[in-house]
């Protein structure tokens, strides 16, 4: 059949698919509509049933809803075990693979959702390894019209043995140096649709890659769900889109309990969250939290930063030793005999009985908050003997008239002469001077008042700090108080110690009402980034142990980061051995780019291997010098006008150190090319045609071109800055410029112009 044949028929079936889609729609909205119009009166449960029904009209319209989308994108053609009788051709069966499961109005399949095992073989089949598949085809669909198909034809289906090929409109794929795919052993699945993809320009937001998967990626998105799963992977190699569509797989096969129990996305800042946080939407979920690791703390609103010494000694894991001894510390014995009034009766309570309550109380399980309630009951009891020995020597437990003395509410006795305790312990409690004793010995506290009291008093710190840290370290954690809680300038690093603190601490009214969720898997993205105190709070949320964390060692590049896999194994969940997988293969970056980029790691982290392209877009990164450093944002301005004209309609990102973030903008403003910082503007920002930003912001983000600015003063003197460095070269997905006023760093030197 010729291609334009094969367009039609597939065009009729996508028409047919998106008939249904919309039916189910209007389905779905007709029940959503029908228990509306019911009205809000009833009983209990039918209120109940109607709000039920409406939420779930409300979870089924959205999971409908693909906006422009392709429904479908792809299908596979494989071979019925048993063939129809009397016949000698084996019977084929067709699977139309998409986004989401459609059916038609006698609820036969029409399209396959990709999460499902039907659709394994699409993404997994090689040429080696066909998985039963005749025929795979990739469909190219803009909005509802398809407008190419390319197939694959395995052994069996006419094609060569073991073979693979391609039949399209116009060319499948371009090769060679010009551009296109490179030719090498690595197996591609749809390699026109896959080339397609990575040429269309970026958006500003991350899309979903389901059309595109490869076989690599599958097999890590569709691994069982237990247990911890580390995926190593360099630039390009779509470590966060796996992580994304692992996160849905996972939702569609193990809907209960996930669904209950709830998923979490951490990404590394909140720029990050905006760019990913329609993948998956796109993927028809909806449910799963995104956070930083620090909005994960709601007592912490991050407002400051810190040298880099400071947050390094603040995610070194002895700083829970450092937590767990200033809790400790305040949980102490009186400094002397304390003396409680009860009406006419003066109760002591001794230094050594405070002593051996406190002692008695650290040896109990559980939070401090909660085990002041065991202090309490202690003291109570210790001065309601008091008080019966007081009762008994001025015999008001005998019979007779009860004395009395003014201003003396006398304790009642139960009948047996005993003193009520249930009667004392009410009244005791309103006793100013009871509430003090308790307060001295063991205070309710809070989490963030416990670490602004301690980084604000020297004395604190020692006491806490002593024999964990040295004294140069004790120093590094000293910081004024803040006249009020508003005005803390807490950092992203205290929000682990705050969080810390709350494990040791525990709701302050001593209940379960404002713990901290917890969820069934937890997927983390440059995870290499965490500090271990991070990784601790991470392994608290995890209800079984069962996280998938993505990073690249090559790319770990803040103060308190992870030099090894182990390091980062070290503070998650240990429940069952954890997986690794490495990702290889660089789809997003050009191998121009990353020849480049190479040698800046081959420095920085001689040890570690950078992933493989597939693609060259047949223009080499460009070395621009400029004469002085008063000539640099002439020369910027001068580079960016080349890198947008290059992206086309694609965008733009100049990166630069943090202290030339200001005056490359001002500079591109002025010359009438309207940058934009994506962390001060809004949702949209990244959409912009052109974005400054500093560079270790750039993390993760992807953009058509990329313009870097000095990058002897991004690497430093330092591994962690060459890291830096090697991070933002990686960042294009097209076109790389370098501009430079200083030396270069070695590495950058010989390609210079």
């Amino acid at each position: 059949m010729e291609v334009e044949d094969e367009l039609r028929a597939e065009q009729a079936f996508v028409d047919r698919a998106y008939e249904r889609l919309d039916a189910m729609r209007a389905d779905a909205q007709a029940m959503m509509d029908a228990v509306l119009d019911l009205g809000r009166g009833g009983t209990f449960q039918s209120r109940t049933e109607r709000d039920v029904i409406v939420r779930t009209s409300l979870a089924r319209l959205e999971q409908l809803d693909i906006g422009d989308q392709a429904l479908t994108f792809g299908r596979i053609d494989r071979e019925v075990d048993e063939a129809p009788a009397g016949g000698h051709t084996p019977a084929v069966e067709s699977f139309h693979i998409g986004r989401l499961a459609v059916h038609g109005a006698d609820h036969e399949p029409l399209v396959v959702d990709w999460r499902a095992p039907v659709a394994e073989p699409f993404y997994r089949a090689t040429g080696r390894d066909p998985l039963g598949l005749l025929l795979r085809r990739h469909l190219g669909i803009e909005g509802r019209r398809v407008v190419s198909v390319e197939d694959e034809h395995f052994s069996g289906a006419g094609g060569p043995a073991g073979g693979i090929t391609t039949v399209a409109p116009g060319a499948a794929h371009r090769e060679g140096p010009a551009g296109g795919l490179i030719v090498g052993d690595v197996p591609l699945g749809g390699p026109a649709a896959l080339l397609a993809a990575l040429d269309r320009a970026r958006s500003g937001q991350m899309s979903d890659i389901v059309a595109t998967i490869q076989a690599e990626q599958d097999e890590i998105i569709r691994s069982p769900l237990p247990g911890v799963l580390v995926v190593q992977g360099g630039p390009g190699t779509g470590k966060t889109a796996v992580a994304l569509h692992r996160a849905a797989y996972l939702l569609y096969t193990h809907r209960f309990p996930l669904e209950r129990q709830g998923v979490l996305v951490v990404g590394p800042n909140p720029l990050f969250l905006r760019y990913i946080d329609q993948v998956l939407p796109s993927l028809g979920e909806t449910g799963v939290t995104l956070s930083t690791v620090a909005g994960l703390v709601p007592e912490v609103r991050v407002r400051a930063q810190e040298r880099a010494e400071v947050a390094r000694l603040k995610g070194d894991v002895r700083m829970a030793k450092v937590v767990a001894k200033a809790v400790r510390t305040r949980q102490r014995p009186l400094a002397a005999d304390a003396v409680i009034p009860y009406g006419a009766l003066l109760l002591r309570i001794t230094a050594a009985e405070s002593r051996e309550i406190v002692e008695s109380a650290r040896r109990r399980p559980g939070s401090h908050n909660a085990r002041r309630r065991l202090v309490e009951q202690a003291v109570v009891r210790l001065l309601a003997d008091r008080a019966q020995q007081s009762q008994q020597r001025l015999g008001l437990d005998a019979p007779g008239p009860v004395v009395s003395f003014p201003g003396f509410e006398a304790p009642e006795a139960a009948a047996d002469g005993e003193l009520d305790l249930e009667d004392f312990t009410r009244k005791v409690r309103r006793v100013p001077e009871f509430t003090h004793v308790l307060d001295r010995m063991w205070p309710k506290l809070s989490p963030h008042e416990l670490l602004h009291d301690l980084f604000g008093a020297p004395p604190l710190i020692a006491a806490a700090a002593g024999g964990v840290l040295t004294a140069d370290e004790q120093r590094l954690l000293r910081r004024p108080r803040s006249a009020s809680f508003d005005e803390v300038g807490w950092t992203v690093a205290d929000a682990a110690l705050v969080d810390e603190a709350r494990h040791l601490l525990g709701p302050r009214n001593g209940g379960q009402e404002d713990a901290q969720p917890s969820y069934g898997h937890i997927v983390v993205d440059e995870v290499q980034d965490l500090s271990p105190m991070q990784l601790r709070m991470l392994a608290r949320r995890s209800l079984s142990g069962s996280m998938t964390v993505v990073g690249d060692i090559a790319q770990a590049t803040s103060p308190a980061a992870s030099q090894s896999w182990g390091e980062v194994l070290a503070h998650l969940p240990a429940r069952r051995p954890p997986r690794m997988v490495e990702l290889t293969v660089s789809y997003r970056t050009p191998a121009e780019v990353l020849d480049v980029a190479a040698r800046v790691l081959a420095v920085a982290a001689p040890d570690l291997v950078p992933p493989r392209a597939v693609r060259r877009v047949g223009a080499e990164p460009e070395i621009v010098a400029v004469p002085s450093p008063a000539g640099l944002a002439a020369g910027v301005v001068a580079a960016t006008r080349g890198a947008v004209a290059a992206a086309g309609a694609g965008r733009t990102a100049v990166l630069a150190p943090e202290d030339l973030v200001a005056p490359v903008t001002a500079a591109l403003a002025g010359a009438g090319m309207a940058p934009v910082d994506p962390r001060n503007a809004g949702r949209s920002a990244l959409a912009a045609p052109l974005v400054v930003l500093g560079v270790e912001g750039a993390n993760g983000l992807e953009f058509d071109a990329v313009v870097v600015v000095e990058p002897a003063v991004i690497a430093g003197e330092t591994t962690r800055g060459l890291r830096t460095l090697y991070v933002a070269l990686t960042r294009p997905t097209r076109h790389l410029v370098v501009v430079h006023a200083r030396p270069l760093p070695a590495a950058l030197a010989a390609r210079s112009r």
